[in-house]
């Protein structure tokens, strides 16, 4: 099996250059394998088609092939196999695209786009493997994103929207184009009085010092049956997410562009000393120049 590359923090990590295969027919291989773990999903191991051979996946994203393939299928495995397992307590991912400076934004609130097409197209795939696709209000305000899949094959996620205070309004694109369900994240009082706005159900959670429990939050979405939640922004919600250590995984896609001034891609109170910071295992691939960084959190 390929496993996770486990490197040592101190050991250069090879880059892998992520190409799109002349083949596309990969990415419908990832979905079967995605799809055969959702309907076992205490499935250890699990079997697909792949060119008349066959794909054998682990539960930790490990695979082997019965027939030899070209490098760029094989690279493309590597960064979305193990996101296709069921993980019995849910998995939680969150994607951040930046620049070289850690900037998402510039100080006027531009971000389309800091990352590529590339990033891009990785986005809307690892959509296709979520069950919910999570973003904070300012997100929604910002960029009124879709938050659907339309760069790749596969089906909409549930589209998660937090917004303590019920602030945005009925004209974004997640409450009015149908394109999937959207849940909206409120402050438990919200959630107490009114049971749906917009057209979409609210889910009312508990604050935790002035902001909303997001292992609050974690829970709920489970409970519904929402076990692969994709976090996509924005940054004050991802560093939540993170201080909160309700972060399975986190991808960092680093743009070569420096922006200087602007707003960062995570912030939250760190380490006093940086033996105490974290350290996650890390893949990482070049994404047509732009690297995209794939850090486990896992033990």
């Amino acid at each position: 099996m390929r496993p996770f590359c486990d490197q040592d923090y101190a050991t250069p990590v090879r880059v892998s250059a992520i190409r799109e295969p002349v083949d596309p027919s990969w990415w419908s291989v990832v979905l079967a394998v995605r799809a055969a773990f959702a309907a076992k999903p205490g499935a250890d191991l699990i079997s697909a088609p792949l060119h008349g051979g066959t794909l054998t996946v682990s539960a930790d994203g490990g695979w082997r092939a019965s027939t030899p393939l070209p490098d760029d299928v094989a690279l493309q495995f590597d960064l979305y196999l193990p996101y296709c397992h069921c993980h019995p307590r849910g998995l939680v991912v969150a994607h951040v695209g930046q620049s070289l400076d850690g900037r998402i934004a510039t100080e006027s609130g531009d971000s389309r786009w800091v990352t590529g097409e590339a990033d891009l197209l990785h986005c809307h795939r690892m959509r296709a493997l979520a069950d919910a696709v999570l973003v904070g209000a300012r997100t929604v305000s910002a960029d009124d994103p879709q938050l659907t899949v339309r760069r790749c094959a596969g089906s909409n996620p549930i589209r998660v929207v937090i917004d303590p205070e019920l602030r945005l309004s009925g004209r974004h694109a997640v409450f009015r184009d149908g394109g999937a369900g959207t849940l909206i994240i409120a402050a438990q009082g919200h959630g107490a009085s009114r049971s749906e706005t917009h057209g979409s159900e609210i889910i009312g959670v508990p604050r935790v010092n002035g902001a909303l429990d997001v292992l609050a939050i974690r829970e709920a979405l489970g409970h519904r049956g929402l076990s692969m939640v994709f976090i996509e922004g924005g940054g004050i919600t991802i560093s939540r997410f993170l201080e909160a250590g309700c972060l399975d995984r986190l991808q960092i896609t680093i743009a070569p562009i420096i922006i200087g001034s602007g707003r960062p891609g995570m912030a939250f109170p760190g380490c006093q000393a940086l033996h105490q910071a974290v350290r996650p295992r890390i893949r990482r691939f070049d994404l047509c120049g732009d690297t995209l960084f794939d850090c486990d959190f896992g033990a």
